[in-house]
């Protein structure tokens, strides 16, 4: 005879992120870093491969979409020289030229004649104005899906080279943010390398 008394209520398992992050320590780093590769993998070379520009400006827009916190929590913690790490990198100059245009445009203005970089590879159109570098960053992260991978790294080098350039002609921006865009550039162009001889993962 089946017994009749009521089961007890089991309360759901909570998201994955949730239930590892109860162990302590929380997820294993390790996990973390395999799963943002396996992430970046899908999302350069997947989105290569699918011919589909409707996959382009997905890619464009997922850090409207899914919140720049998502995006970081994913990759910002990767190598600079592993996949993962030059996605990250792309969507944090896109975010800051859409966060302040004005500011980019004044200093891209002022590095484009000094910068060691041709501005065809660069690619800002002239004058450069605010929704002029929109646009051109705009460009570059479409290029994930549309252009080889090691040409979009190396442009958005260009671009921060072209930048960091400018601010250090400038009186505004501090040596710090000199160094930082500088810097930026460095590991984009070395991507850029790597991705060419087929060794970025």
């Amino acid at each position: 005879m089946p017994d009749s008394a009521p089961r007890p209520h089991h309360k759901p398992l909570a998201r994955w992120a949730d239930y590892f992050d109860e162990f302590e320590g929380g997820a294993d780093p390790a996990l973390v870093s395999e799963a943002a590769d396996r992430a970046a993998v899908l999302f350069v070379r997947g989105a290569r491969d699918s011919d589909d520009d409707a996959v382009a400006e997905r890619l464009l827009h997922l850090a409207e979409t899914e919140g720049i916190e998502t995006i970081a929590e994913v990759w910002a913690g990767s190598p600079v020289d592993s996949l993962a790490g030059s996605v990250w990198r792309l969507y944090l100059l896109r975010t800051w030229v859409h966060a302040d245009p004005l500011r980019v445009a004044r200093e891209y203005d002022a590095g484009r004649a000094r910068a060691e970089v041709a501005e065809v590879v660069a690619g800002v159109a002239d004058p450069p104005g605010p929704d002029e570098l929109r646009a051109m960053v705009d460009e570059v992260l479409r290029g994930i899906a549309t252009r080889e991978y090691a040409d979009v790294l190396l442009r958005a080098s260009a671009f921060a080279r072209v930048v960091a350039t400018g601010r250090a002609l400038l009186a505004e921006p501090s040596d710090v943010e000199v160094r930082r865009m500088l810097l930026l550039a460095e590991q984009l162009a070395a991507a850029s390398d790597l991705e060419g001889e087929g060794r970025l993962a």
